[in-house]
């Protein structure tokens, strides 16, 4: 039988959170072992344990759907339903005590992201979507700001070394209030209210295979930065961008953007 989108959603929000739960049991320890993966990034043990036992929960509970994670890899099929699994987004922050890690966890089909949650592990809490069910954060629908006006509007972004100085310069040159509450933190504020928008200049798949539909449901607009709402989930590591707004500033961030 065909999982329901509600079903779905419930399953990946129960299992993201579970796997946070889990790389709870690591953050802030003194002994945790930092290792440097092939493309210079660091994993720890933490996210290889969380990103194991979503699999094996997968394998249980969906044999039939493909899955696909920043560790172990796998791949995205057609006709079905795959899960997307990033088991820590913001390992940097993890190793070092930052409180704002998610654990990210999508299901996408032949149109796209269908179900995504972020988890915030350290702060309990966790914001989820599902396509036509709308954005609920903690149990409560949310929705995104109502500010039209770029000047003073919050925008995040993960880190200012993967702009170009003449990127920085024309956001500065707009007025927003420039932020880095970044990696997944930045979309689950853009999705709450709490931020107008997240910037990613370079990101991998699993980095953003949750926020179009988290977004969306919340009533904002998801693209890359040269405002191309396709997200190509089967792209490359470090070769896709991403750019989340409340939908009303999106078309002034892409003007500043395409200005430098």
């Amino acid at each position: 039988m065909t999982p329901t989108i509600d079903s779905l959603l419930a399953d990946a929000c129960e299992l993201a959170e579970a796997a946070g739960s889990l790389t709870l049991e690591w953050f802030r320890r003194p002994d945790l072992e930092v290792t440097t993966k092939i493309d210079g990034t660091e994993v720890t043990v933490a996210d290889r344990a969380a990103e194991r036992f979503i699999r094996e929960e997968l394998a249980r509970r969906h044999p039939r759907h493909a899955v696909y994670g920043e560790e172990e890899g796998g791949a995205i099929t057609s006709g079905g339903f795959s899960w997307i699994i990033d088991p820590i987004d913001g390992t940097r922050g993890f190793v070092r005590g930052v409180p704002l890690y998610a654990t990210l966890l999508a299901v996408v089909d032949d149109d796209g992201p269908l179900v995504g949650v972020i988890h915030v592990p350290a702060l309990n809490s966790t914001i989820s979507a599902g396509r036509g069910a709308g954005c609920w954060l903690d149990g409560r629908p949310c929705s995104v700001s109502d500010r039209s006006d770029i000047a003073r509007s919050l925008v995040n972004t993960s880190s200012y070394e993967t702009f170009s100085d003449e990127a920085l310069l024309a956001l500065k040159g707009s007025g927003v209030v420039m932020r880095t509450w970044g990696d997944a933190y930045g979309y689950y504020l853009v999705a709450s209210g709490q931020a107008e928008a997240m910037i990613d200049p370079i990101c991998s798949p699993w980095d953003l295979a949750p926020m179009p539909v988290i977004i969306k449901e919340a009533g904002g607009r998801f693209t890359d930065i040269t405002g191309d709402a396709k997200l190509d989930l089967r792209a490359p590591a470090d070769s896709i961008n991403g750019l989340a707004s409340n939908g009303l500033i999106h078309d002034q961030l892409l003007d500043a953007l395409r200005d430098q």
